[in-house]
């Protein structure tokens, strides 16, 4: 079993790709988290965890989840995977702090460069760049699922921080970031409802048919933004010039 969270894609592909070569079964997390499943009864020798690395750590989401996953039946090899735009960050360790004292310490740590869709920083309107980095995320997902088959032991996170200065970015950056007050919506938006539907933790309504967060904070995947048909969902005042993205796969 491998479990992904992906909110443009990205994370969802690399989890199906290994799903496919070692014949295992791709689980969103999301959809896990949407309907309170958190226990697994099932048999796997292997497990595996597929997440986009957010403020160097992880998504909220996916901490909560690894908190409350009990399974029945202890893999015999848990790996890990951080997808990442420019550094994994430490995403590997906080994902290892939270399974280890569950008995369910991690095997392996690997991480693929991806597009990074933190567009309030990051520019994704040359596609000619990103699918670079995506023809080169092949290589390496071709790579650790060769290391995954053969049960390869050990940490070969790329371009990694040091875990202090991990740990204190994370805790100052992301609490910030996952403020929803940030969001705005323009006069494009056709009150579709997609929004409302791709958000993980359902921080979206529609009102008048615009939507509305009504939470504080979120996730702050930026699904709802990149999602949007329209274009019309911006976070701060850098979105709008960088672009949309999603994977191929969605």
């Amino acid at each position: 079993m491998i479990l992904y969270f992906s909110a443009t894609g990205n994370s969802e592909y690399v989890a199906r790709r290994i799903a496919a070569e070692t014949g295992d079964i791709a689980v969103s997390i999301t959809d896990c988290y949407k309907k309170q499943i958190f226990s697994f009864d099932e048999k796997c020798k292997t497990l595996g965890i597929v997440s986009p690395t957010y403020s160097w750590g992880l998504p909220v989401i996916v901490i909560e989840f690894l908190q409350r996953l009990d399974l029945s039946h202890k893999p015999d090899y848990i790996f890990f995977i951080a997808t990442y735009g420019t550094t994994p960050g430490q995403a590997g360790r906080f994902a290892d702090n939270i399974l280890a004292p569950k008995g369910l310490p991690l095997s392996a740590k690997f991480s693929v460069k991806m597009p990074d869709t933190w567009t309030p920083i990051f520019d994704l309107s040359n596609k000619e760049k990103v699918q670079r980095i995506n023809n080169y995320a092949e290589l390496e997902i071709d790579h650790i699922i060769e290391q995954i088959k053969n049960l390869v032991v050990g940490d070969f996170m790329k371009n990694k921080l040091p875990y202090p200065i991990a740990k204190i970015g994370y805790h100052i950056e992301y609490d910030s970031m996952r403020k929803t007050k940030h969001f705005s919506v323009e006069d494009t938006c056709v009150g579709c409802g997609l929004c409302a539907k791709n958000c993980p933790v359902s921080a979206i309504k529609l009102k008048d048919r615009k939507p509305e967060w009504t939470k504080e904070q979120c996730v702050m995947c930026l699904a709802c933004l990149h999602h949007c048909p329209k274009f019309a969902i911006q976070y701060g005042e850098n979105t709008k010039k960088h672009g949309q993205y999603t994977h191929f796969l969605k």
